[in-house]
């Protein structure tokens, strides 16, 4: 199947080679599943090697509160007696159980569930020490996913001298939800943002931890994609996360809007009338019933009647929208990566609206939603192929435009940013129209490209798939490891600047610059406007599926 994809022209037009350099020393091996115990503050955890990684799972980082006490703030966990077994993962957090999604390309079987799901597992080189430390933050719209995916596994990563940690967190309803009676019960009288409040927990346990496994506290980079970069922008925004954290890596991230708690903002309910409405679609009179319910029957129930998992800007945790923060350039100073795919929608097509169905229908449309930009709105995401136009118009407003916005106001915080597209592709994805599609950048960064999903497009086992896994897998630690992302034979990669560097993956690494252009102008213009009416949200609205933009105002396009 052709690559259809626009930016393929635009990116190759800026293309620039350069030259690499380094190449990581592979620690020594040990014997394949010989035990190995670590005596951390937190207790004695029994790992196993696997030549020349020893891995660590299911140690619990927090004990989330359950039952009569669910939606409070992660405790203490339990001390543990004896050395534990850390030879398994822990259970996955409760997630809803959706009819057809066994035949999803990103399904896999989750095992056990549990509210008690707050583990962490640990992967590290054979006696290291003072490692860079990388936090894995799992993805899938903050309702499902799981630290213990094949996917994820940290082997590879952590034979170019890395230590790395997943996460598991609190999801949907039972993570994120905000209630009256539950801010009622808040010292600072909030509520929601529980997994949040997981994530920082987590990076308080690795603090005082992780040396014991070799790693660095004061050398730890959060990384996420997709709800996982998400979560990153937020820890970014979070004042209890400040120090937690010395660099960021966003991977298909999205800077949409999000409730405030208490007031109906930016075309949202708040967040507590949320709580109150699913209360009573539960049929629970309180909230000490709905503490009451089965939490595998409160996620389904939850879920079937319709409810969307939101971050809750509570003015404590969360202080001001991302967008905001970002612009008073509040956010953590660190270094950082972001980046997206090319065909991130052609995966998530639920995102799109229905076509019109003719590209008439199309144009008149935009100009009666767009007004004044319709003409630019148009000149990027044209008539000529209605379905190209929408996938591309959805994914540079959720993912292009928070990328390269993420570059912009780091680099503006005088702190270096390092742009990507990930525009590969392979046979059968491209054949079943899915090049570079949501989340396909996972595997190559992890090295794990033989290990994907049942349902994944399967990743040929040739010289040139590992080449270019090896390579983002070597950018991705050094970053870690010095912030300066490189891999040996490939070119070095250059911040965002003032020049608009970027870095383009297919099947190797090629430089360039100004990715987006006029695409990002275009929406940056368009969230301004609704930022500015402040009654509108600012997500996937888009093209045919916006409300009418508001007027022009000063200070926005």
């Amino acid at each position: 199947m052709p690559n259809t994809n626009p930016f393929r022209s635009l990116a190759a037009a800026a293309l620039s080679i350069g030259a690499g350099l380094l190449t990581l020393a592979a620690p020594a091996h040990a014997e394949d599943g010989e035990e190995v115990t670590i005596a951390a503050p937190a207790g004695s955890v029994r790992g196993e090697a696997d030549g020349d990684v020893v891995s660590f799972k299911g140690i619990p980082y927090a004990a989330p509160p359950v039952g009569e006490l669910r939606w409070q703030p992660p405790q203490e966990p339990a001390a543990w007696d004896g050395v534990r077994d850390g030879t398994k993962f822990g259970p996955a957090c409760y997630q809803p159980t959706v009819p057809g999604a066994a035949s999803s390309i990103y399904h896999e079987e989750l095992g056990p569930m549990s509210e008690d799901c707050l583990s962490l597992n640990i992967w590290a080189p054979e006696d290291a020490a003072n490692a860079p430390v990388f936090v894995w933050i799992h993805g899938g719209a903050l309702v499902s996913g799981t630290s213990a995916f094949d996917m994820y596994d940290g082997s590879r990563m952590a034979q170019q001298g890395v230590v790395v940690v997943s996460i598991n967190y609190r999801l949907g309803a039972l993570g994120f939800l905000a209630h009256p009676e539950l801010s009622a019960e808040s010292p600072d009288g909030v509520s929601g943002n529980y997994g949040l409040m997981d994530q920082i927990a987590a990076l308080r346990w690795i603090e005082a931890n992780i040396a014991a496994f070799g790693g660095d506290p004061d050398n730890v980079t959060i990384v996420g994609e997709s709800a996982g970069a998400l979560s990153v922008m937020w820890l970014m925004t979070a004042p209890p996360a400040k120090g937690l954290f010395d660099k960021a890596i966003m991977q298909s991230a999205y800077m949409i809007s999000s409730p405030a708690l208490k007031e109906a903002e930016h075309g949202h309910p708040s967040a507590e009338s949320i709580g109150t409405w699913l209360q009573e679609q539960l049929d629970a009179p309180d909230l000490a019933a709905l503490r009451k319910m089965e939490p595998g029957a409160l996620v389904n129930r939850a879920t079937r009647a319709g409810f969307l998992t939101w971050t809750t800007v509570d003015g404590k945790l969360i202080p001001h929208q991302i967008a905001e923060t970002f612009d008073r350039g509040e956010q953590a100073q660190v270094p950082l990566i972001a980046g997206f795919n090319s065909g991130e929608i052609r995966s998530l097509r639920r995102l799109l609206p229905p076509a019109p169905n003719t590209r008439t229908a199309y144009e008149e449309k935009i100009r009666e939603l767009y007004g004044d930009l319709a003409d630019v709105f148009l000149a990027l995401y044209p008539p000529d192929n209605v379905d190209e136009s929408m996938l591309a118009a959805t994914r540079d407003a959720l993912y292009g435009w928070t990328a390269e916005r993420l570059a912009r106001k780091q680099t503006a915080a005088a702190q270096d940013a390092f742009l990507y597209l990930f525009d590969h592709g392979y046979p059968e994805a491209d054949e079943a129209g899915l090049h570079a599609f949501h989340a396909s950048e996972i595997p190559f960064v992890f090295g794990t490209i033989h290990d994907t999903a049942p349902n994944w497009p399967q990743i040929p086992r040739t010289a040139e798939q590992r080449a270019l896994s090896d390579a983002m897998l070597q950018y991705w630690t050094t970053f870690a490891r010095d912030g300066a992302p490189s891999a040996h034979g490939q070119i070095d990669w250059p911040a965002y600047g003032p020049e608009g560097a970027f870095v383009l993956f297919d099947g190797t690494a090629q430089a360039g610059s100004q990715l987006l252009g006029t695409r990002y102008a275009l929406n940056e213009a368009v969230v301004c406007r609704r930022r500015a009416a402040g009654d509108q949200p600012w997500h996937w609205n888009v093209g045919i599926a916006s409300p009418p933009l508001p007027p022009r105002v000063t200070g926005c396009q």
